[in-house]
């Protein structure tokens, strides 16, 4: 049963209650003549079932009247009782299934995103997430940002992201990376420290409104720390001064419509691309995918065709999705060939925009 259908359960239990009180009032008044006052009294005295003495003695009529009076008063009551235990054992009880089902689905988590923060940057970043339909976890506590959990359907944990114990119910130590948005940059602070305490090898992305936070951030172990207002500045210069450009990778990174894709490919050490400059590995001719730079070392890129190829080396590669599994099986990029063979089967738009995505991108275009 419903929240509204247990409020209008209550309500008209409610109102038979008044109900019974008001006929028992008027009752004695008309038939043993009490004052208002005593007519009140000698109804709930009645209705409660508490065993008081009458105020005055009572007519059979009195006597018949106040029988009546019984045992609507106790089946009501009774009744009442037991459609206010069932509501809030029910909504407890539900409440509690609800946790334990997200909580299992959190358990089997493995390389997963955390999501610390569900405001209206990390609302997007959890849309984003789930559009590449990679797995995650959003941590939030407060109300709205729970509102936007629900109801975008994220797999989420109600807890305080700077406690180490509820990053730990987040699957920290199995976990890719971690994304603090949080409104507080004192906040993102402390969860950048926690976060690299507890995963070292955790891939860490903060935002920072203030300037100065930058810095702390990176000596807290970020790898990455964004400011919204910046880049937010940066994009409308691009937008005005490259208009082509900033349209070309949105379509290669976000359209719908449009079957390319830029993509990361990371070289494992036992793939064939190991050792090979780009013109010996001919990736081109035997993938169709083309390669527009490498990245070394988490910073340093290289767009130099002379340059061999490394392990760990990530490939910034530009192509369609059958290309880039191709090249991903040739660097041995596990991860990105088991995301890409997973979405063959699925239609193009639910393969890139899983149902909430999609349903957030269409009210977008819809305004």
């Amino acid at each position: 049963m419903s929240a509204l259908d247990w409020r209008r359960r209550l309500g008209q239990l409610a109102l038979l209650v008044a109900a019974l009180v008001l006929i028992g009032t008027v009752g004695y008044h008309v038939l043993e003549g009490y004052t208002w006052l005593e007519a009140l009294y000698m109804t709930l005295i009645t209705l409660s079932t508490v065993g008081y003495s009458e105020v005055r003695p009572l007519s059979d009529r009195g006597r018949m009247f106040t029988m009546g009076l019984i045992v609507l008063g106790v089946g009501t009551g009774a009744y009442l009782f037991s459609a206010l235990t069932e509501y809030i054992i029910s909504g407890e009880l539900q409440g509690t299934l609800e946790r334990r089902r997200r909580m299992k689905a959190v358990n089997r988590l493995h390389q997963h995103y955390i999501v610390c923060g569900c405001g209206r940057v990390g609302e997007q970043v959890a849309v984003e997430l789930a559009r590449l339909r990679l797995p995650f976890v959003v941590i939030a506590n407060e109300s709205q940002g729970l509102a936007r959990c629900k109801q975008h359907g994220f797999l989420y944990i109600e807890g305080d992201p700077t406690e180490d114990a509820t990053l730990v119910q987040a699957g920290i130590h199995r976990a890719r990376g971690l994304v603090a948005v949080l409104d507080s940059d004192a906040d993102n602070l402390f969860v950048v420290l926690s976060a690299r305490s507890l995963n070292p090898n955790l891939s860490i992305v903060a935002q920072a409104v203030a300037e100065d936070t930058e810095k702390k951030l990176y000596k807290a172990g970020a790898d990455r720390v964004v400011s919204p207002y910046a880049m937010a500045g940066h994009r409308m210069v691009s937008l005005l001064v490259r208009p082509y450009i900033s349209a070309f990778l949105d379509a290669t990174l976000r359209s719908p419509d449009l079957e390319l894709w830029l993509e990361e490919i990371r070289v494992s050490e036992d793939s064939e691309l190991v050792g090979k400059t780009l013109a010996e590995a001919d990736i081109r001719a035997r993938s169709g995918a083309n390669v527009l730079a490498i990245a070394r070392d988490g910073q340093q890129m290289d767009w130099s065709p002379t340059v061999r190829i490394q392990p760990g080396d990530v490939l910034i590669v530009l192509g369609r999705r059958d290309q880039l599994l191709r090249l991903a099986e040739m660097a041995g990029d596990e991860r990105l060939v088991r995301l890409l063979r997973q979405s063959e089967g699925a239609p193009f738009w639910a393969r890139r925009f899983p149902l909430d995505a999609r349903r957030l991108l269409r009210r977008r275009h819809r305004g």
